[in-house]
C-alpha cells in the first residue's frame, strides 16, 4: 500500500476516479458539486493497492490557520484495511510540514466515529451538504 502526494496528470486522474466511484456513483453527490473550484489549488493525496488507487482526497489550508482535509474516500471494496487511517496520516504530516498546527474536516456523520478514533473532536452542529449529515471536527496536530 503507497499513499502519496498526486502530482503526475495520471495520479490526478486516478484521484478524481476515485471520488466520482465513491461520492458521485455511491452517494448520488451532484457531479457539479463533487468537483469545484477548489481542485486547482488544492494538495491531493492519493493511495495505491499495487497499481490500484484505492482511496483519495485533498488538502487546503485556510485563512484561519488550519490544514482542512476534504474529499476522503476509500474505494468500497478496501474499506476496513486501516487506508483512511494512513491517508489521513499524510495529509496530517503535511499539514505539520507547512507549519500549521490545527487540522478540520467536515466528516459525514456515518464517518464522525472513525475521525473521532483519530483524534478529532465534534465542534459545530449536524448541517447538510450535497444532502449528507455533516458535522465539523478539529485536532490539534
Amino acid at each position: 500500500m503507497i499513499v502519496k502526494t498526486a502530482t503526475t496528470p495520471q495520479e490526478l486522474q486516478d484521484v478524481y476516479q476515485i471520488r466520482k466511484e465513491v461520492f458521485v456513483e455511491e452517494q448520488n453527490v451532484p457531479p457539479e458539486l463533487e468537483i469545484d473550484e477548489f481542485d486547482q489549488s488544492a494538495t491531493h493525496f492519493i493511495a495505491y493497492d499495487g497499481e490500484t488507487p484505492v482511496a483519495a482526497a485533498r488538502l487546503r489550508f485556510t485563512e484561519n490557520g488550519a490544514g482542512k482535509l476534504e474529499r476522503i474516500c476509500v474505494a468500497k471494496s478496501h474499506r476496513g484495511k486501516s487506508i483512511g487511517k494512513k491517508i489521513m496520516q499524510k495529509m496530517e504530516q503535511e499539514i505539520i510540514q507547512q507549519g500549521f498546527h490545527k487540522a478540520k474536516l467536515n466528516a459525514q456523520t456515518h464517518a464522525q466515529d472513525f475521525y473521532q478514533k483519530l483524534g478529532y473532536d465534534v465542534t459545530s452542529g449536524e448541517f447538510m451538504d450535497a444532502g449528507i449529515p455533516h458535522v465539523t471536527m478539529i485536532k490539534k496536530v
